[in-house]
């Protein structure tokens, strides 16, 4: 399945060859260059930024979070929206596929804590810099502050583009979009593709950011801004049911909670947000690793240790500092009672905070800090098994700008290349 990898098939030449336009030079539109030039067409990308891979270079906080190495059944359990959808292209083109990829690029990679796969360097930098020199190895033509702004198609097939600030239409044999979602608009993502697919024919379901954080109506949460915690179970229920629940790491702001677990979480409330289905309680088990009878155990062996001590200093081995005068508060208990004082009740109501702090959602973060967008063009208008409009001939679409998303850890990014890489290979 690899061997493009390593010989670059010459199935067409001269006059045969097709041209190929790609519109969008982020992760997506520069592997599916790379694999279209392999085989043999002539690619052109047309970037509107300055360089390639804008996006590409924040992700992962600079690290580049590029697959998770997890199993197929494990893989899908991770996207949230549309997952049948991705069964052929990731056939054909899976996460091991995408290390081998790099790797071949002369790009070593690691495999970190919850499968998730690095450039060994930890530098995003580096994974735009070995696509980049394959591209121009290869002789694609790269366009940069190129902004197309319009496709034109005749008689239901690709005719051609228009890029802004020119006169003359750039006449090619196909194009494949890949123009990102909406989130991080200053990289670029500024919802073109939605544009040219609804010009198209194409239905664009409802479109939100995802992978965001969670703003919080309590306002204490101010006062343990940066506070991160490990080890941690979150939970988020309305009133009818748990919505969500699963243990990680997460991060206190200043306007309420991030963190690997929370952008999880975001993906799944989100629908119930839509819907305004009632008010959405977030809960953080801080001890999850002890039942309420071994909590209340430790609790008491700190007691016994600090008998002498007041209730707001006798908490130092069991909580952050950052926490201690919260949960105080949140107690009821008098800070100032001597903990050889304090009851069993009262022991018990901390016991409760502890395994059950509460939250209440007011909503989720905007485009500026999402991920990744939820929603986008109509899965059941495109060919799953070559990413070609069913509206439209010789026009691909891949990416974010799918109907496609996933929960971090490298699966959005995978979505990325098993999209790419089937589009890069069905144009004939």
């Amino acid at each position: 399945m690899l061997s493009f990898i390593i010989n670059i098939m010459e199935r067409v030449s001269g006059d045969g060859m097709s041209k190929v336009f790609v519109v969008g030079g982020g992760a997506a539109g520069m592997l599916a260059a790379i694999v279209a030039a392999r085989n043999g067409h002539k690619v052109e990308i047309f970037e509107k930024n300055e360089k390639l891979g804008k996006k590409l270079f924040i992700t992962g906080k600079g690290r580049c979070n590029l697959t998770n190495a997890c199993d197929k059944e494990n893989f899908f359990e991770n996207i949230v929206t549309n997952p049948r959808f991705l069964y052929s292209s990731f056939h054909q083109f899976n996460n091991y596929d995408t290390i081998d990829f790099f790797e071949q690029l002369g790009l070593p990679t690691k495999i970190e804590r919850g499968e998730r796969v690095f450039p060994e360097s930890d530098k995003s930098s580096d994974v735009i810099a070995v696509l980049k020199r394959e591209l121009e190895q290869l002789n694609v033509i790269i366009h940069y502050h190129s902004e197309v702004i319009k496709i034109i198609t005749k008689d239901e097939c690709f005719h051609g583009l228009k890029v802004k600030g020119t006169s003359n239409e750039m006449v090619g044999d196909a194009v494949i979009v890949a123009t990102g979602g909406l989130s991080y608009p200053i990289t670029g993502s500024t919802g073109d593709g939605y544009h040219f697919a609804k010009e198209m024919g194409h239905t664009i379901t409802d479109l939100s950011p995802s992978l965001v954080p969670i703003h919080l109506k309590e306002t204490y949460v101010k006062d343990l801004m940066g506070l991160s915690l490990k080890n941690v179970r979150v939970s988020i229920s309305n009133e009818q049911k748990e919505i969500f629940g699963d243990f990680g790491e997460m991060l206190f702001t200043h306007f309420g909670v991030s963190g690997p677990i929370i952008i999880s979480a975001s993906s799944y409330i989100l629908p119930y947000l839509q819907k305004n289905e009632g008010e959405l309680t977030l809960s953080i088990d801080l001890k999850p690793a002890l039942s309420e009878e071994q909590l209340d155990a430790r609790i008491l062996r700190d007691f016994e240790e600090y008998i002498n001590k007041q209730f707001k200093n006798s908490l130092g081995k069991l909580l952050p500092q950052k926490l201690i005068d919260i949960i105080v508060s949140l107690s009821s208990i008098d800070p100032e009672k001597k903990v050889n004082l304090i009851t069993k009740e009262e022991r018990h109501n901390l016991v409760l905070i502890l395994k059950n702090m509460k939250f209440h959602i007011t909503r989720l973060g905007e485009y500026k800090e999402a991920v990744v967008t939820k929603g986008g063009i109509n899965l059941k208008e495109i060919n799953p098994s070559t990413m070609e409009s069913k509206r439209m001939k010789q026009v691909y679409f891949i990416g974010e700008v799918l109907d496609l998303d996933a929960l971090t850890g490298g699966f959005n990014l995978q979505i990325a290349w098993s999209t790419a890489y089937m589009a890069g290979m069905a144009i004939e």
